[in-house]
């Protein structure tokens, strides 16, 4: 069986060239050409040996996933639906600023989590996805971005924030060697800074990633106390509030930004009160933090609603009046469903859970 190489990182080229017989050097050379040049005929790849090309054609192959169809907002962020080998769908985002390019990243075939307020989530789970069809959704993104914009597809992106489909701490074998090729000179060159993983608060996780590849960190908190919490993100039963805090401060000291994000869906009524913004305040003085505050994107037959402007404002000056930093994520790409939470794909469900949420939604389940 052919081997897929798209998504080894330097570390398993290395080892894979050496199965071969052949030298390290070989795989700083085809990362150059796959990720660089975007090259995926062995045939082309002129600095290597002709009798090497034949052996890879024979036993590898460089294949990305595919898009099957573009979507584009009125404000410009393209939502991108990507075919799997096996029929799965999901969905990556690119959100253009004026001074960067954040390109959001599935890490699972829908989501195990099943948080309260996301579209993803009720639509239950399927898989992890491997490596390949990680980093073939930034391989993607790069090459229709530079059928748009040929001459600057690689300044386009300058961030990558893994918060699309799935929980990527659940997925860490097959996320970190792709955090290695989006830092990896050889290929996409992102700094650590610029390279975020987002998570529920799986805190196994946590750790490791700050042992092995220690990116920028987004926590999904959503509630300021374990009882609310457990409501929004049940992963929390299991990861409460003092441990993920604790876990945050010593990721804290090891990751390329001292300060945590921490994501704070704004839910009308919910969790946006006084009393929830002075629990948050007091949370916050455990961790060198940032708060990024969210307005709910809403879903059909969601039963949560976006606070008003006002009200998010005032939620905001509290925080911020507080003395903790705190921003109010712009809601971008909500007219294709590419918005914050929003993200679907097309799958088989294992988990049978999108069924269910929807029976419950007509009545017809108690």
């Amino acid at each position: 069986m052919t081997q897929n190489l798209l998504g080894f990182s330097q570390p398993q080229l290395e080892g894979f060239f050496s199965q071969l017989g052949e030298k390290p050097f070989r795989a700083r050379q085809l990362m150059k050409w796959i990720y660089r040049q975007e090259v995926t005929d062995f045939a082309d790849m002129t600095d290597l040996s002709k009798s090497l090309r034949v052996r890879l054609t024979q036993c590898a192959k460089i294949q990305p996933p595919k898009i099957v169809h573009q979507h584009v907002s009125t404000d410009g962020t393209y939502k991108w639906l990507v075919e799997l080998e096996d029929g799965n769908r999901i969905e990556t985002v690119y959100i253009p600023e004026e001074r960067r390019g954040t390109l959001c990243i599935s890490s699972q075939v829908g989501c195990s989590l099943d948080c309260a307020f996301c579209s993803t989530g009720k639509q239950g789970y399927s898989r992890h996805l491997r490596a390949d069809e990680i980093i073939g959704q930034l391989y993607l993104a790069y090459h229709a971005l530079n059928q748009i914009s040929p001459d600057s597809a690689h300044r386009l992106i300058t961030n990558v924030v893994m918060m699309g489909m799935g929980e990527p701490l659940l997925n860490l074998d097959h996320v970190l060697p792709c955090l290695e090729i989006m830092t990896n000179q050889l290929a996409y060159g992102l700094s650590k800074r610029r390279v975020t993983v987002s998570t529920a608060g799986v805190i196994p996780g946590i750790e490791r990633l700050a042992e092995m590849q220690p990116v920028s960190l987004a926590v999904s908190l959503h509630a300021p106390n374990d009882d609310l919490r457990t409501q929004l993100v049940p992963i929390n039963k299991k990861y409460p509030i003092e441990k993920l805090m604790s876990a945050c401060q010593s990721y804290s000291e090891l990751g390329p930004r001292q300060k945590i994000t921490f994501e704070y869906v704004l839910l009308k009524g919910i969790n946006d009160t006084p009393q929830h913004g002075r629990q948050l305040i007091e949370l916050m003085k455990q961790v060198p933090s940032k708060v990024n505050l969210i307005p709910f994107n809403s879903f059909p037959n969601s039963e949560f609603e976006r606070p008003s402007k006002k009200e998010v404002a005032r939620f905001f000056s509290q925080l911020n009046g507080a003395g903790v930093l705190t921003t109010v994520r712009r809601t971008r790409g909500d007219d294709i469903d590419a918005a914050c939470g929003q993200l679907v794909g097309n799958f088989m469900d294992r988990t049978r859970r999108s069924a269910k949420y929807l029976q419950i939604q007509q009545g017809s389940l108690v």
